[in-house]
């Protein structure tokens, strides 16, 4: 069986399709191939169909007002200090699209504002594809990238792969923004973050280099607690995970976000080393999103398991280059519970 499959836009030329799959238990994922985006990800509880991501209702509106919502960005998500990187002793330029300062996942034409290739869908999983040519967006190497969803029970399992004929840098994720009871404000939600450190930012987020201890500050959530902090203090911050592999599946737990007001939990494990937590306090949508809804600031939690920003310009960030022969593979599972 084939995952059911309808026409969702056009983009230059190029159509856009959205496919939809489902588990036995009910869990349901709606995936359009234009940046390989969640568009919606719906979980039964208590006989209710409840959506948990923010999403958006055409092309039109995904490609003018969309913060990256559920998509893959690339070839580097997060961010390059300058748009600068060295490798290999040669020097590389990108677009800096943030601010003019930095360059922003991958640039803006990045993975996530590319139409992707449906390679092939069952009723459970979908496969899509994307081909990034030597210098695209000033990367090197022709990078062949494919994105792998399936969902199982309550889980949605994302697979992410890439090759390369000439070395270069690689950092993909998924930028979903969870809220899982549809509240205006998803800081109400609890939040366990699996990390005792992360990676100290300047004004602009380029990280410093430093690594420095959560304990004693707002940015500690060890133990599950509300998002929102009494000191005001807002998150887009890389916390360093802890690492502790399930030994049958090679990934460790990441973040476990949770409602109080319906009892709905997501889990993430992931085989990466960190997680960005960006509470989406500088969403506004201008457009009506799912069932009509409006996100404004804080209307859903990004939780990007990745390596770390800024890794191609700092030594002792784990390395994220990609050689010609290797694979870089990045899975990430979204586990649901009531």
């Amino acid at each position: 069986m084939t995952g059911s499959v309808r026409e969702f836009g056009e983009m230059d030329g190029t159509a856009v399709q959205e496919i939809v799959i489902r588990s036995a238990a009910g869990l349901e994922a709606h995936i359009i191939t234009w940046g390989a985006v969640i568009r919606d990800l719906a979980v039964p509880v208590n006989g209710v169909r409840q959506t948990t991501v923010l999403g958006l209702n055409s092309l039109a509106d995904y490609r003018a007002h969309s913060p990256s919502f559920g998509a893959v960005p690339g070839r580097y998500a997060n961010r390059i200090a300058r748009g600068q990187f060295t490798l290999d002793g040669k020097s590389f330029q990108l677009p800096c699209n943030e601010k003019g300062k930095n360059t922003l996942h991958g640039g803006p034409k990045g993975f996530n504002k590319l139409p992707w290739r449906l390679v092939g869908s069952t009723a459970d999983s979908v496969t899509l594809a994307l081909t990034s040519p030597d210098g695209d967006s000033g990367f090197p190497g022709t990078l062949e990238t494919t994105c792998h969803y399936v969902v199982k029970g309550l889980t949605l399992r994302m697979e992410l792969t890439a090759t390369t004929d000439a070395p270069t840098v690689v950092n993909l994720t998924n930028h979903a923004y969870f809220n899982l009871d549809g509240s205006n404000d998803v800081r109400d939600h609890e939040l366990m973050v699996a990390a005792a450190f992360r990676t100290a930012v300047d004004e602009e987020l380029i990280p410093t280099g430093e690594i420095v201890q959560v304990a004693g500050t707002p940015f500690d959530f060890r133990a599950p607690r509300m998002v929102r902090d009494e000191s005001g203090q807002t998150y887009d911050m890389n916390y360093v995970l802890a690492r502790q592999p399930d030994p049958d599946t090679g990934l460790a737990h990441a973040t476990t976000l949770r409602s109080k007001k319906n009892g709905l939990a997501l889990e993430i494990a992931t085989n990466q080393l960190g997680v960005q937590i960006y509470d989406g306090a500088k969403v506004h949508v201008p457009v009506e999103g799912l069932a009509g809804a409006r996100y404004g600031a804080f209307a859903g939690l990004a939780m990007e398991t990745q390596n770390f920003p800024d890794a191609p310009n700092r030594r002792h960030f784990p390395s994220s280059v990609l050689r010609p022969g290797e694979t870089y593979r990045q899975i990430t599972e979204y586990r649901f519970s009531v």
